[in-house]
């Protein structure tokens, strides 16, 4: 036994391994966050407001704790994948982070965990709670200013009428786009201006996506993490 853990520490201590180490780590982190977010809450609300059997009842709470953690577990691999990709294809400093980085591997993990998934409750519970604290960071924004010179383009109205094949595509693609959007912005303010996110999300973003840069065992990378 203590071979084997003498090389799984030698494992996971390589510094050459840590991008990939940290996927891993990232995952593992949004998995035990999802659960220890939703079991508590699951149970409240099915055992108070859902009519059924003490079974039927047990199976939705761990239903539900199952899909909160397997989604940001999956979200969080997706987005740590991203950016090790997009560091590595950087075109002007390879290996470095470029300033849109966040944005675009929110994006795309938004998009592929539920932007494309079924609009289920758990689902719409995640991303609407993402973008109410993308638009509190945005209204602070609007009277502290960033550190960073940024501009935004202001939108103008469209007053056009919609035609019946454009009000379709609209409400086919409404949910995808809307899901991808909160999770690219609140990806990007994390990295850039953490401070304007609310504290609690702030405080499990840097559990999910901060902490699983860092470990010097394997207890803290897999079954403990600080």
């Amino acid at each position: 036994m203590d071979v084997l853990r003498d090389t799984a520490e030698s494992i996971i201590l390589n510094p050459d391994l840590a991008p990939l180490l940290a996927i891993i780590k990232a995952a593992r982190n949004g998995a035990v966050y999802g659960a220890k977010v939703r079991f508590p809450h699951a149970l409240v609300m099915v055992f108070l407001f859902r009519s059924g059997s003490i079974r039927e009842k047990v199976r939705l709470v761990f239903k539900a704790t199952k899909q909160h953690a397997k989604n940001l577990a999956t979200f969080a691999a997706v987005y740590k994948s991203a950016m090790l990709v997009l560091r590595l294809l950087n075109p002007t400093n390879p290996g470095k982070e470029g300033p849109y980085d966040t944005f675009f591997a929110g994006l795309l993990g938004g998009y592929t965990v539920f932007g494309r998934a079924k609009q289920g409750s758990v689902n719409q519970q995640i991303v609407i709670y993402v973008f109410a604290r993308v638009i509190l960071a945005l209204a602070r924004l609007s009277i502290e200013p960033p550190t960073m010179t940024s501009t935004t383009p202001t939108p103008t109205l469209w007053t056009q009428r919609l035609s019946p094949e454009t009000k379709a595509m609209v409400q086919r693609n409404a949910w995808p786009v809307f899901a991808s959007f909160s999770w690219a912005f609140v990806m990007y303010i994390f990295r850039w201006q953490p401070e304007s996110i609310q504290p609690s999300l702030r405080s499990s973003m840097k559990y999910i996506y901060v902490n699983s840069d860092y470990w010097d065992s394997f207890k803290n990378f897999l079954i403990h993490n600080t």
